[in-house]
């Protein structure tokens, strides 16, 4: 068991990882498509996308909801996955162990 005090440092250096980065570091914080296409468009500047979006979100705070929303749905299914194993390790442990 992890003590109260070994809690709270933890905590406090995972909330010193998060913060640092946004008042230390200057930069511009862009996606990872946006710098791809940045990219592309450097090398070859007369490129054209073969591919377009069939829907483009109204706005970014909409298009921020819509992958916040897939990014918790993926984790909940990833939690689920876990704690089904997890339950299923612990059933026949605990059935192995009434057998003996």
């Amino acid at each position: 068991m992890i003590s109260r005090r070994t809690m709270w440092v933890l905590l406090l250096i995972v909330a010193a990882l998060m913060v640092g980065p946004l008042v230390f570091v200057k930069g511009d914080f862009t996606g990872s498509d946006d710098q791809g296409s940045a990219a592309v468009a450097a090398s070859r500047p007369g490129f054209k996308p073969w591919a377009h979006p069939v829907w483009t979100p109204p706005s970014p705070e909409i298009e921020s909801l819509l992958f916040a929303s897939q990014a918790a749905f993926g984790a909940g299914i990833i939690g689920y996955v876990i704690g089904r194993a997890h339950g299923r390790s612990k059933d026949t442990r605990s059935q192995e162990q009434r057998k003996s």
